[in-house]
């Protein structure tokens, strides 16, 4: 049986005119979970749903090298990071960041996170309005230092900061926004690599147990330090991803806005409603689109034959909004977890699968835990004005965030 196939010689442009809606409105239109485009040149075959995300993560079928635009490596990932690795080579990489997500280091983490916020909320004090996502990505950038080791210097906090949200902008993105994220990484890893440096010549001598240290110290399988620049890379992949919950953590603060109860639960203190929320922030909302791979053999699914070296996509945004898994997935419930029975594949904001040898993303934990305690802050220790501003998303610029960045003024601290 032959699968959906959408007309065009190339429909990058549809996919850039669509942004996270095009592959839904097209498993929609098809009304199926698989179907055939081309894209930047090449025949690609777009999935979706659980079932679709179970195939995706087996390594078995597909890999992940080759799969990354040069253009997403040169900005977002960096070049040999973990992400475009795979068999015993992505499993040894994988551990060393799982190496990292400890019970005794995320609870420093959530110390930083509470402690950050404390330090920002004193200072928003004494401004009369400002965006919270850009204050929320500087908050980030210094927990995101401080917990991974790296000295950072209240001089260069925005420039890091500024460099990081660069690199995550660049996603989905061609022209000046494209070349200021390849920019910024090349500034960053510059950085980096001279800590590393210093780390392993004697300069600095980091906690044995944060990513600064494990990064400079890393041996491959063969029993050889990682290149100077790989090791760069890595700590990056550490560093970068935290930045980026500052764009959770302002649809967070639009979801408290928008839906006002849900902030009154949340200033309850119940742990487990602020677990749901963070869950539906992260299921509701746009930020990861879509993530590719490449089949490593031919093999039969869905009805469609897949041949070797294909590019496959598979639905991020489309499978947590999927109405096959989600009830009424267009309305904002976290209550909707209360009962959740977890997959490995049904919710994948930041991808599926298995967290220890699979490609499921280190820092879920990090991210969820970060999330907790900002917007309990944000809840429970402080008080501010959301005047009148542009509050709309886009679901065609890759990544999305509200238009205004949230604006909010008058800020107290309780």
């Amino acid at each position: 049986m032959a699968i959906p196939r959408e007309q065009g010689l190339d429909n990058s442009m549809k996919l850039l005119m669509q942004g996270y809606n095009y592959i839904p409105n097209r498993r929609r239109r098809f009304h199926s979970d698989i179907f055939q485009t081309r894209l930047m040149g090449q025949k690609v075959i777009c999935i979706g749903g659980e079932e679709a995300a179970e195939v995706f993560y087996d390594e078995l079928k597909f890999r992940r090298k080759g799969a990354a635009p040069k253009r997403i490596k040169e900005s977002i990932f960096g070049k040999k990071g973990v992400q475009t690795m795979d068999d015993a080579a992505h499993k040894h990489r994988k551990q060393l960041f799982m190496s990292l997500m400890t019970p005794e280091r995320l609870r420093e983490l959530k110390d930083i996170t509470a402690k950050q916020w404390k330090f920002a909320v004193d200072s928003w004090q004494q401004k009369q309005k400002f965006e919270l996502f850009h204050e929320a990505e500087k908050v980030m950038c210094r927990i995101a230092c401080e917990w991974a080791g790296v000295p950072l210097f209240a001089s260069e906090l925005n420039q890091r900061t500024s460099d990081f949200s660069a690199m995550i902008d660049a996603f989905g993105a061609v022209g000046p926004r494209h070349w200021s994220g390849r920019t910024a990484r090349n500034r960053s890893e510059r950085w980096i690599r001279t800590i590393i440096d210093q780390v392993r010549n004697g300069e600095r001598t980091p906690p044995e147990d944060t990513a600064l240290y494990a990064m400079a110290w890393h041996r491959d399988l063969n029993g050889n330090l990682l290149d100077l620049q790989v090791a760069a890379v890595e700590l990056i992949n550490i560093l970068r991803p935290i930045v980026a919950i500052g764009r959770y953590i302002t649809f967070g603060a639009l979801a408290m806005h928008d839906f006002p109860e849900t902030k009154e639960k949340l200033q309850m203190g119940d742990d487990d409603y602020s677990w749901m929320f963070v869950q539906e922030v992260r299921r509701y909302y746009p930020f990861g689109p879509f993530l590719g791979a490449r089949v490593r053999d031919d093999f039969n699914w869905g009805g469609h034959h897949f041949k070797k070296g294909t590019l496959v996509l598979l639905d991020v945004y489309g499978t947590n909004h999927d109405p096959n898994l989600w009830e009424k997935p267009d309305v904002f419930r976290p209550e909707r977890f209360e009962n959740w029975e977890e997959s490995l594949f049904d919710f994948i904001p930041q991808g599926g699968g298995d967290y220890d040898m699979g490609h499921r993303c280190a820092g879920e934990w990090v991210t969820v835990e970060v999330m907790k305690v900002s917007l309990e802050f944000l809840a429970k220790r402080m008080d501010y004005s959301v005047p009148k501003q542009d509050l709309r998303f886009s679901m065609v610029r890759m990544p999305s965030i509200p238009k205004s960045r949230f604006m909010i003024s008058d800020v107290t601290r309780k």
